[in-house]
Parts: structure tokens; C-alpha cells; sequence
């Protein structure tokens, strides 16, 4: 019942030009049948009436269920034919009519956006835009060397698959399935143990077709992704951290694990070039958002190529940053939000963005518990207005859980997250009015 009623709901919805050929479909029918009751009306009824001699009752109950007999039959062949009518112009799509027909009438008309992060911030936002359009470029950034993604890294002398596989498959049609398999973890002899199956076939498709950034639209087409993912750069570089002591510290995990306060971060080697398309999807943007992601090993990693936080600087779009739920151990250790703000602006100019998305609800005291041994906790909300970068603050519920390594964790709710961009953006705002005035 309930999947009856969203197939209904969905061909009702806005902008898919499908409801007014419905509706004439069903008036041109009305004038035929007018026409030949107009016609023939009179000599039919004396023939029914003589062949079959009802009372008055019995007749009307007959006419309902011979209207209501034909209209269901009328508009069951009528889904039947744009059934058969999309097969036919998509044969190599498995979705349902009404949601081909959506996802190309609104979905594929959505605003341009460019997500620019990694991590499961990253991936956690995609899920939810995916909903909005399918015209979503994800920037990930590519300096992870730790777990599978660096053993493949020192190993085959390759970029990290794992935050790229992440982001393919949150855009991926049918996520849900594809991810038992694409996350499962091998039980193999150890130069395979514990590798994601993702990770392999990604650098298999390298191998195959020559390229990373060709492996990526290879696997992007079997996955049949709503949007496409890029390497933040095709250069194999480190992050470089200097530390409150001096000290300096080469490699994300290496990073993380030291205890010390991250100073200020660097790329090795110093000038690392971007990924073209990257720069060239920025500038095309109607919206670029920034974070959510761990802030000195997911977001400013991205900022540090050569020339993209320029871009965005300059960049016409409409841009969001997304305010982090929790503090990272061993990166943000009681960091506010404020503090946060101020470390991203000294890689971007926080004064080129537009809004700054924050959640207002505070995750539950039992969600608290379980992060003491972490020490993590929720990032303080001690912005003031009007602030030093004129951000427009927006406060929202967009809190959410997720299962990540076998546990319940706090995370950004990717639907709430893509309800309050699309909400309170000007760009997703002048989709809406272009669906209504169609």
C-alpha cells in the first residue's frame, strides 16, 4: 500500500509535465465517449434495456462499475505506455517510469553544485543531495595513508581509493546493495587482508584503463552515480603538519595519532597542482559547499592544492559552509566553532561564502557517554552576529546517527542536511520557481 502510494505521489509531483497529458488523455476520451452517446446514445440504450432488463438501482450500480472498471483500465494502460515508451528511449534502465521520468525532468534540471571535502562528512552530505539533483560534483581529497587506502598507496605507488569509493557509492542509485559488497573487507593471506573490495576493483580500473581519474568514471557508470566524483588532484602528495611545538609530522594517520595541537598544515611537495576538472566545475557552480569533514585532514587538505581555494574565492556560485557536529580527537580537541572558523580562514576567505549551516539540536545524553573515551563532544555554538566574515548563520535540527565500525555514531542526518540546504539556498530556490512556472 505504501509503495502504491508513492508511485502515485511521485507522478503527481511538480514539474514533470506528466499530470496535464493525463488530464487531456482523460478529457479527449470524455468528448469521444460524449460524441458517440451523442450519436448512437438513444438506439444502444433501447437495445440494452430490452437485452438486459434491470430495475432502476441495479442499472446505476452497473454504470458505476463499468466507469469506474474504465478508468482503471484507462490509466493503467496509459502508465503501461510511458512504461514501455521509457524502456524503450533507456533500455539499460532498471528504474520505475515515474522515477526515470523524475529524475530526469527535475533531477537532471537541479541546480549546479560542487561538495568539496572527504571523509564521511563527504559522503554523509551526498546521500541526502543525491535527492536534489543529480548535477552534484564531489572534490575529495586524495592524502589518506592509513588502513587499506595506504597500504594500496606505499604498496602499488597509487592514489587512496577509500574516501573516492565512499562518495561513489553514497551517489550510487541503489546504495544500499551495492555497499554490502563494495565495503566488504577480505579474509585473505596478508598482503589482501583486510582490503575493501571497493578499494581493489578501483585500482584495478587504474591499471586498466591508465588513469585514476578514469578508473573513477568507469566505476561511476557501473554504479550509475547521480552526480560524478573527482580527485582533488592526480598528484601523489602528504600532508605536512606542523605542530604547537614545532614540531613537523608527515601523513594523515600520523597526524591524528599525536597528541599535540596542529598548528598550521602543508602539502609535501610545497606546490601540488589540481585536478583540471575540479577548477573548471567550480566555476560552473550555481552552489559550492564546504564541509562537513574532519577540518585539518579533510577540508583544508583540499584548500591546499594549488589554486582551488582561489577558485572558489572568485567563484560567482552561491556558497555554504557546513559547521562540524563534534570535536576530533587528536584535531579539533575542544575547539569551538568560532575557533574552527577562524583556523579555515586562514586557507579561505570565509567572507566569499554566504551562509553558514549549524545544527541546533544537542545529540542526547547517552549519545554523549559513549564518546567520553574518545574525547569527543559537541562543537560550542558561540558565533555572534553579526560576525567578523558577515556569514548569514542558519540553525537547523540536522542531527543524526549513523553505524560506523560496528558502533552507533553521532552524524549529520544526510536527509535534514539536503533539506536545510536546499531550504535556505538561492539556488535550489530558483529550481522550485522554474518546476512551478512549467
Amino acid at each position: 500500500m505504501r509503495a502504491t502510494r508513492y508511485r502515485i505521489i511521485r507522478w503527481l509531483m511538480p514539474g514533470l509535465r506528466i499530470k496535464r497529458w493525463i488530464a487531456l488523455a482523460f478529457v479527449s476520451m470524455g468528448l469521444i465517449v460524449t460524441a458517440a452517446l451523442y450519436a448512437f446514445g438513444v438506439d444502444v440504450a433501447r437495445t440494452l434495456y430490452r437485452t438486459v432488463p434491470l430495475d432502476s438501482f441495479a442499472r446505476h450500480l452497473v454504470a458505476i462499475a463499468m466507469i469506474l472498471a474504465g478508468l482503471a483500465g484507462f490509466s493503467l494502460s496509459l502508465m503501461h505506455l510511458v512504461r514501455s515508451v521509457a524502456k524503450a528511449l533507456a533500455p539499460g534502465e532498471s528504474e520505475k517510469a515515474s522515477t526515470l521520468i523524475y529524475r530526469r525532468r527535475i533531477l537532471d534540471r537541479g541546480p549546479k553544485v560542487v561538495a568539496v571535502g572527504g571523509g564521511t562528512g563527504l559522503s554523509t552530505l551526498l546521500r541526502g543531495l543525491k535527492q536534489m539533483t543529480t548535477n552534484i560534483t564531489a572534490v575529495v581529497t586524495v592524502m589518506d595513508n592509513g588502513g587499506s587506502s595506504g597500504r594500496l598507496r606505499e604498496q602499488l605507488d597509487v592514489l587512496p581509493p577509500g574516501d573516492v569509493r565512499n562518495c561513489l557509492l553514497a551517489l550510487a542509485d541503489d546504495e544500499e546493495q551495492l555497499s554490502r559488497y563494495f565495503q566488504y573487507r577480505l579474509h585473505a593471506p596478508e598482503e589482501l587482508a583486510g582490503h575493501a573490495l571497493g578499494n581493489l576493483l578501483l585500482m584495478g580500473l587504474e591499471q586498466a584503463t591508465g588513469s585514476f581519474d578514469r578508473a573513477i568514471e568507469a566505476m561511476s557508470h557501473f554504479l550509475n552515480i547521480r552526480g560524478r566524483v573527482l580527485p582533488a588532484t592526480l598528484e601523489n602528495a602528504q600532508l605536512l603538519a606542523t605542530m604547537d611545538d614545532g614540531t613537523m609530522i608527515t601523513g594523515e594517520s600520523q597526524i591524528v595519532a599525536d597528541p599535540r595541537q596542529i598548528r598550521t598544515m602543508a602539502l609535501q611537495p610545497n606546490r601540488v597542482m589540481p585536478y583540471e576538472s575540479v577548477l573548471e566545475a567550480i566555476t560552473e557552480a550555481d552552489l559550492i559547499l564546504l564541509g562537513p569533514g574532519s577540518l585539518f585532514t579533510s577540508l583544508i587538505p583540499n584548500l591546499l592544492v594549488e589554486g582551488v581555494a582561489e577558485a572558489i574565492e572568485k567563484a560567482g556560485a552561491e556558497k555554504l559552509l557546513v559547521a562540524n557536529l563534534m570535536t576530533q580527537h587528536g584535531e579539533t580537541d575542544h575547539l569551538s566553532l568560532t575557533a574552527h572558523l577562524k583556523t579555515l580562514n586562514e586557507y579561505i576567505q570565509l567572507s566569499r561564502f554566504d551562509h553558514l549551516l549549524i545544527n541546533s539540536e544537542r545529540p542526547s545524553i547517552d549519545f554523549l557517554s559513549r564518546y567520553r573515551h574518545e574525547e569527543a563532544e559537541p562543537v560550542i555554538d558561540d558565533l555572534v552576529e553579526p560576525n567578523v566574515y558577515g556569514l548569514e548563520p542558519i540553525r537547523d535540527d540536522l542531527l543524526g546517527t549513523a553505524k560506523w565500525a560496528g558502533k552507533v555514531t553521532v552524524k549529520h542526518d544526510p536527509e535534514k542536511l539536503a533539506r536545510a540546504i536546499a531550504k535556505h539556498t538561492q539556488a535550489f530556490a530558483q529550481q522550485h520557481r522554474r518546476s512551478e512556472a512549467e
